[in-house]
């Protein structure tokens, strides 16, 4: 039988320097053996830090993924991606005990969590952006992520090393793969950029969305289906 941690829903209320607040909703009951990188904090006993640190740097590249596509273009000249996931880390420590206390979601889910929450923050202070929280809802779904530019995945689509000779060809591609990822219907373009562009897998992105593993892929497989040869020829081109 699994144990479960059945911790209440709760909110916690957190005070910014400007006198503004932020709630962070904290939805706890997810089977032990789905977050098996907490069992593994709890033992470690003193070496614990040093396991926190791997644990992170583990899953760094796809963090530093995910802020190089959903960061604000404005700030991405002010901050290097391996400066923000730093601050993430700031904030893993300080914040461990509580999400140990009883994880309701995987440690890597809980780690873009706080890597979005700290996105939204960067926005705010240095683009004056509109006050917003990253939060779980009791639904499953996580709320309030920064949204990836459909400029930025294609951008990140087409990578490094176009030669002057392919930018013609390529450019006329950009445009249509622009113009598919704007029209297409929202959950779609959500599992797309989960699956395809920040590589989650199947099981990860489902329980972001806050949907069966079998919706998730179905989805996904529709929003591939809609990109189609576009999304073909820039990856052969890549």
């Amino acid at each position: 039988m699994r144990r479960r941690n059945l911790h209440p829903m709760r909110i916690q209320k957190r005070r910014f320097g400007d006198g503004g607040y932020r709630r962070d909703l904290c939805w706890c009951g997810m089977a032990d053996d789905k977050t098996p990188e907490a069992d593994a904090l709890r033992a470690a006993g003193e070496e614990r830090e040093e396991r926190l640190g791997g644990l992170v740097e583990a899953h760094r590249r796809r963090l530093l993924n995910m802020v190089h596509l959903r960061m604000d273009p404005r700030l991405k000249a002010r901050l290097g991606a391996s400066d923000v996931i730093q601050d993430v880390y700031v904030d893993v420590v300080r914040r461990i005990d509580e999400y140990l206390e009883g994880p309701e979601i995987p440690f890597f889910l809980w780690l873009r969590l706080l890597t979005a929450q700290k996105i939204v923050d960067l926005h705010r202070v240095h683009l004056h952006a509109q006050k917003r929280d990253v939060r779980r809802q009791a639904d499953g779904r996580i709320s309030g992520h920064p949204e990836a530019t459909s400029i930025a995945l294609v951008d990140h689509l087409m990578g490094q090393g176009t030669t002057p000779s392919q930018a013609l060809a390529r450019q006329e591609l950009r445009h249509q793969a622009i113009e598919l990822l704007d029209d297409m219907k929202p959950d779609d373009r959500a599992i797309l950029v989960l699956r395809h562009f920040e590589e989650l897998s199947n099981a990860e992105a489902a329980a972001e969305l806050g949907i069966g593993e079998a919706a998730a892929s179905k989805r996904y497989v529709r929003a591939l289906a809609r990109l189609g040869d576009v999304m073909e020829r820039f990856v052969k081109q890549g």
